[in-house]
């Protein structure tokens, strides 16, 4: 009997990548496509903090790589399609559910495309939903850790409303993408998707789905027409939302039978092909950082996190994610700003050479595009002391991969505050596979041992493992990820005392949150 392949469909910031993988866990084949338009530096403008991405971008990525994967593989072993995308990344659609920028009048409109998860242009639209939510009788902010942030939907969704008349007028909705994947791939109205809505919609089964339409005329009317076209009802990413359109079917060289998961975040995704468990952090690495846990019946509300969602990430856990803004993007500022002038730094080299360096008076705050975690706070600002006129780059360096380090360990010590104990972690991401010098920090920093997974694609990964479970060949995620998840490969186990330091790092941030409050 031919065995079962599945696909992982894995959306990042700047591509999108495609895992063939069998039933077992092998991973066959992979290919990545960079977004054309966004490579292109369209649409964006970091210095108003807005990231746009075009859906004509999502879709011909899609394509490209999936042909590239079922090159010379029979398109009947293909049993299944999971998707992960970033979040909140939500995109204005018309009452067809087709984004605007897709139609003629909008191919060019910043404001009817997918809005980045890091866009950061509804700082005031945030602010005025925190606002309501702590002076309601019930905080619909409370599983989201107390405070919603301008990266999320309802920001999103507002700040377009407010600033755009047109679109305003022709959008019947604002769908998530890894809501609206799914329903391109199978032809079906979009379903809300359990992480998506539970983590950065407001979406909690305690006031039975989504806040009432009093809470949002009372942020602002614009999104009453919002808030009904949605529906209360989520899927979990094990769940099939259909099979494979006749159009989509002949666009990739599959079948319609193929089944098509409910969509996923891409880090919750990840911490599935890393194969999460209890009392462990999963730790996405990337331009920012996304930790995840898994809890039996979280009778608390942890505050300062981005969310606990019963049903995200394993269905019959509580989900819990946290996270941090920036991490290699600290990193990738630090070479441009010294590159400035046509200097040629040599990222590797700058590594070893802070591998050497003690502790000394440099100290730095991780929060160069704010603080998400724990205590949302999109307006702090990164922070550097200590410097002295014989401060080198490679001390300079270290300090930052100390303060992202000392940033991760703060996430960890709110989970413990709040009864969930951490005694483990698995790091996945290009940093965790390229960067001794960084990953020993963190497991000094952490105070508890960091296992590596061994696959490169472990967001994908866990895509393919929801397609799977979906298309039945398990019964559940549980299941499916220890069939098929990556194992790890290598281990950093903490070697040096950092709980002054990090003491010293909790200082100096208080000290910055108290002179930013006060201003």
């Amino acid at each position: 009997m031919t065995e079962k392949l599945f696909i992982g469909l894995d959306f990042g910031s700047d591509s999108v990548r495609a895992l063939l993988v069998s039933a077992n866990g092998r991973e066959l084949k992979s290919a990545v496509h960079h977004y054309t338009r966004w490579s292109q530096g369209k649409y964006s403008d970091a210095g108003k903090n807005q990231f746009r991405q075009h859906p004509l971008d999502y879709l011909e990525g899609m394509e490209t790589v999936i042909r590239e994967v079922m090159q010379g593989i029979d398109p009947r072993t293909v049993a299944g399609i999971g998707v992960d995308t970033t979040a909140s990344t939500p995109c204005a659609v018309d009452s067809a559910g087709l984004p605007l920028a897709l139609r003629a009048e909008f191919s060019e409109d910043p404001d009817a495309m997918f809005i980045l998860w890091k866009d950061h242009t509804a700082l005031a639209e945030a602010d005025r939903i925190n606002t309501i939510a702590r002076s309601e009788k019930q905080d619909y902010t409370l599983y989201e850790g107390g405070t919603y942030s301008p990266e999320w939907y309802w920001s999103k969704v507002l700040h377009v409303l407010r600033n755009n008349p047109a679109v305003r007028e022709h959008a019947a909705s604002f769908v998530e993408h890894c809501d609206w994947i799914p329903a391109v791939l199978t032809g079906n109205p979009v379903k809300p998707g359990r992480c998506s809505a539970g983590h950065k919609m407001l979406w909690h089964e305690s006031w039975g789905g989504f806040p009432p339409e009093s809470f949002f005329e009372t942020v602002d009317p614009l999104l009453l027409p919002i808030r009904r076209s949605l529906e209360s009802e989520t899927v979990t990413a094990d769940i099939p939302v259909g099979t494979l359109s006749p159009e989509w079917a002949e666009r990739l060289g599959l079948t319609t039978g193929t089944v098509i998961a409910g969509g996923m975040i891409d880090c919750h995704s990840g911490a599935v092909g890393a194969g999460i468990r209890k009392n462990q952090i999963v730790k996405v690495i990337g331009t920012s950082t996304c930790d995840l846990a898994v809890a039996d019946n979280v009778d608390r509300c942890i505050r300062g996190i981005c969310g606990q969602v019963n049903g995200s990430i394993v269905p019959g856990l509580t989900g819990l994610e946290a996270g941090q803004s920036a991490f290699g993007d600290i990193f990738a500022w630090f070479k441009r700003f010294l590159n400035t002038y046509g200097d040629n730094v040599d990222l590797a080299q700058l590594e070893q050479d802070a591998a050497q360096v003690q502790d000394g008076e440099v100290m730095a705050l991780d929060w160069h595009n704010g603080r998400r975690n724990p205590d949302a706070d999109p307006l702090l600002a990164g922070a550097v002391f200590g410097l002295r006129l014989g401060t080198t780059p490679a001390e300079f360096y270290r300090a930052l991969v100390e303060s992202v380090s000392f940033g991760s360990r703060r996430i960890a010590d709110r989970f413990r505050e709040y009864g969930i104990p951490m005694e483990s972690v698995i790091a996945t991401g290009g940093i965790a596979r390229k960067s001794p010098f960084v990953m020993q920090m963190l497991a000094d920093a952490l105070e508890m041992p960091i296992r590596i997974c061994s696959s490169d694609q472990t967001c994908a990964l866990g895509a393919a493992i929801c397609a799977a479970t979906a298309a039945g060949t398990y019964p559940d995620i549980p299941t499916a990820m220890t069939a098929m998840s990556a194992g790890c490969d290598q281990t950093y186990t903490p070697g040096r005392d950092l709980s002054s330091r990090y003491k010293q790092y909790c200082r100096y941030a208080r000290w910055i949150e108290d002179e930013m409050q006060s201003r």
